[in-house]
């Protein structure tokens, strides 16, 4: 396009949104004029599922409320997203109520639709929209999507950054080591880590009469066929905004102020439990950070408190959003650094000593009571300590038949059964433990190369682990989901 061109495309464009398109966590998917004669401004709800501390919205609202437009959020559940479940999709389900409710408090309607009568373009034209705007994902498949349908639609298409403090894209290549990152991000963090201003839509949406919308107090998943039933959910959460809520308050009024020295004990319930809640965008980081942030001004907790957990929050979380936005291949072995593939490679060929088969790692079905213990943890629980997963994704690089297939096996165990599984933490967790991903060479010894080691033995004695055990030593899923329900 022309200098001139453009300039007179701009001419058409309100300031207002040309000023908006500069911001960070925006990208210009189809740049454009809104659709003149457009009835709405759409906003495409995948990732960030809520509509508390969400730029995505903020940003379709600021739109609508400056076209003079109403704004009308649209969900889309279907039925093959890759390696969901019923598990995912009941804790998915759960909290499209809690967001009906408060995208109302914001004058915002919100459509679920499910498939097979789940198309965007279809739904865009029926409501006849003018600009549609989304949310970011980083994984493969969703960032897909997002290109093909930049492609083509024939309307203005901006994605919004709405699940990390930082804008990703502030950093435009892979960050190698946590310690670099947090140089970089650290100087950020105050424009960033500051509460944003909620604005309601000023115009409502007038919904026609029979306009189709699914009832989001309904099964979501009812009559789909070839979908995955064969993992259960939980009761040991409850997904949606408001759960979430409820346990960022219950975490920072009760269990912040010892996070520092609880934090790697896994038979405490000293942690937040806000992955789940994170992964599917029921809440934002945002929310968290600026709760244990006010915690701290307060007095209710130590600098140390407040640091270690935004620690994990937000510069481990966030390292783990950018090694999965830049490396192409980040569930493969094929994501490890060079030194990591040269060592493996050069152990490929050590003896396995116990082997175990997937299936035997999936029932629990090992010589160590501590890694089968964490395995029911996450089959029953949908959940495990962070601590625990580094010592169970280690192990199972030691007992599978290779690395490429530790790693290939980690990663169907991390997607099927974790309720925040699927999700870039939990990539970046498998590519840390097997892969030596954002670590550095340590000793060398059979099967690992220099991939750093985790034993049982070293590892059981820095917390109570016959305890974790006994929690976790039960057949029943109920009694394991009576861990987090205990206090």
């Amino acid at each position: 396009m022309s200098d001139a061109a453009g300039d007179a495309m701009n001419e058409q464009i309100p300031e207002a949104l040309i000023k908006l398109a500069q911001d960070a966590r925006v990208t210009v998917r189809r740049g454009g004029v809104p659709s003149r004669g457009g009835k709405c401004v759409v906003y495409w709800m995948q990732r960030a599922e809520r509509a508390v501390d969400n730029p995505a919205l903020d940003t379709a609202i600021r739109i609508g409320n400056e076209l003079g437009l109403p704004v009308v959020a649209f969900f889309s559940a279907i039925s093959n997203f890759p390696h969901a479940n019923l598990r995912h999709y009941v804790f998915l389900s759960q909290g499209l109520v809690d967001i009906e409710e408060d995208m109302a408090e914001r004058n915002v309607t919100f459509v679920v639709r499910r498939a097979p009568d789940n198309s965007l373009e279809q739904f865009l034209g029926e409501v006849q929209a003018a600009m549609l705007i989304g949310d970011e994902n980083p994984c493969r498949e969703p960032e897909r999507w997002r290109k093909v349908m930049a492609g083509r639609l024939k309307l203005p298409y901006w994605t919004v950054d709405a699940d990390v403090v930082v804008p990703s894209k502030l950093f435009t290549k892979h960050q190698y080591m946590v310690h670099i990152l947090r140089k970089r991000m650290e100087p950020l963090l105050p424009e960033y880590l500051v509460a944003r201003p909620v604005e309601r839509a000023v115009k409502a949406w007038a919904r026609p009469k029979g306009f189709a919308a699914f009832n989001v107090t309904e099964d979501i998943t009812k009559g789909w066929r070839d979908f995955d039933r064969t993992v259960k959910p939980v009761d040991s959460f409850r997904g949606g905004t408001h759960a979430a809520q409820k346990l960022l308050k219950e975490f920072v009024t009760h269990k912040l102020a010892n996070y520092a020295k609880k934090r790697n004990h896994p038979e405490v319930d000293g942690t937040s439990l806000m992955s789940p809640y994170l992964h599917f965008g029921h809440i934002s980081p945002l929310t968290i950070a600026l709760a244990v942030e006010d915690a701290r001004k307060q007095g209710m907790v130590t600098q140390e408190a407040r640091d270690s957990y935004l620690t994990e929050l937000i510069y481990w979380r966030e390292l783990a959003v950018n090694f999965v936005k830049y490396v192409p291949q980040y569930d493969s072995i094929e994501a490890a650094p060079v030194w990591a593939q040269k060592t493996l490679r050069e152990h490929a060929g050590d003896r396995r000593n116990p082997e175990y088969t997937l299936e035997q790692m999936e029932r629990g079905e090992t010589y160590d009571e501590l890694w089968n213990a964490a395995q029911r943890q996450m089959v029953h629980a949908g959940w495990m300590h962070n601590y625990m997963r580094m010592y169970w994704a280690k192990k199972i690089l030691e007992w599978s038949p290779s690395p490429a297939k530790a790693w290939e096996w980690a990663v169907i165990l991390n997607d099927k059964y974790f309720l925040d599984g699927r999700d870039p933490n939990g990539y970046a967790g498998v590519a840390w433990a097997i892969g030596g991903v954002h670590d550095r060479p340590w000793f060398d010894r059979e099967v690992f190369g220099t991939i750093r080691y985790m034993s049982g033995n070293s590892t059981g004695k820095k917390f109570d682990s016959k305890r974790y055990i006994q929690q976790m030593e039960v057949l029943d899923e109920a009694q394991v989901c009576k861990f987090f329900k205990r206090k």
